[in-house]
């Protein structure tokens, strides 16, 4: 009974691989013949596992999704990921799964291994989470799972939209990618009214249903997506905004300016245009000082006024 029980670990654990089995090959793997595999299929699919088969000559088996979720078996690092995971989720990025994640998290931690909870347990002790402000709000796991099937299946979405003025709004909109950037959610969309795309704040969508019709997938503004979103994030607060001459080369530059600062084009190779902002004139006179190259701002006579009054001030400073 022992070595039927251990077999049947071994035969779960390698139909939970994403791929499909045939018998001869299930058979080799352990070491026995197609019937007993045929046999511990039926006892799997007894205890609630969801075996499938396939007949013909690239038929085989796999596990498919069931009505109830049956036991898992877990490697160690799928483990160890799977714990900092939920921990991650009881930190309340996502609204109203912090205490389903602690029950998770509770069962998962009751059975791992002392070498694996060392692991996990030296992770929880050195690792400070940045509590999130009053003016933040989680994201509901309803809203998430309804942007990601539309995402999935090329559904349109009609969704009110609460602006950053309070103002609310409808949108329909082609849905094309969900990102996650610290403790907010992000919808990358075609906006149909506006033909063009646009990134919303999944926090602030109120989704109707049903969904629309689907639609024929079109390129995405980016090949990285997240950068393209990281972007959009940082310049959208910039009250004031400059395109400068950097006299240096746009290899150098970029490596100074963080993709959420702005933008670097090549002009040639020792120069290059640098696309910014930030709250004030005054505020980006002093960033753009940081890159530690000479540029020309005199195209822009309010950062222009920034640069000559800071220069008066550096010098007064330095005693001239």
């Amino acid at each position: 009974m022992l070595e039927t029980s251990a077999r049947l670990l071994r035969l779960l654990s390698l139909l939970q691989t994403p791929r499909e089995w045939t018998g001869n090959e299930l058979a080799e793997r352990l070491d026995v013949t197609s019937r007993t595999i045929r046999n511990d299929v039926e006892r799997l699919r007894r205890l609630g596992y969801p075996v499938h088969a396939t007949r013909g000559a690239v038929g085989g088996y796999r596990l498919g999704a069931g009505s109830s979720l049956p036991p898992l078996l877990l490697d160690d690092e799928e483990a160890v990921a799977i714990t900092v995971g939920l921990r991650t989720a009881a930190s309340g990025s996502v609204t109203g799964i912090e205490e389903s994640s602690l029950r998770a998290l509770a069962k998962l931690e009751q059975v791992l291994p002392s070498r694996l909870r060392r692991r996990v347990g030296a992770l929880q002790a050195f690792t400070v989470s940045v509590r999130p402000t009053r003016q933040e709000r989680g994201v509901s796991p309803d809203v998430l799972t309804t942007l990601a099937a539309a995402c999935r299946d090329h559904e349109r979405l009609r969704f009110d939209y609460e602006t950053h003025d309070a103002t609310t709004g409808r949108r329909d909109v082609e849905p094309y990618r969900l990102v996650n950037w610290g403790r907010r959610w992000y919808l990358v969309a075609w906006d149909t009214d506006r033909a063009d795309w646009r990134t919303f704040r999944a926090d602030r969508i109120s989704p109707r249903t049903p969904t629309g019709p689907r639609f024929a997938p079109r390129p995405l503004p980016d090949e990285d997506i997240a950068a393209y979103v990281s972007r959009g994030i940082a310049t959208a607060p910039w009250r004031h905004r400059a395109r400068v001459t950097v006299h240096a080369p746009a290899s150098v530059i970029a490596e100074r300016l963080p993709p959420t600062a702005g933008t670097v084009e090549p002009l040639d190779e020792h120069s290059c245009r640098v696309t910014t902002g930030a709250d004030s004139a005054e505020t980006l006179a002093s960033w753009l000082g940081v890159l530690g190259a000479d540029f020309d701002g005199s195209d822009d006579p309010e950062l222009a006024a920034a640069l000559r009054a800071m220069a008066d001030r550096y010098r007064r400073a330095a005693g001239d």
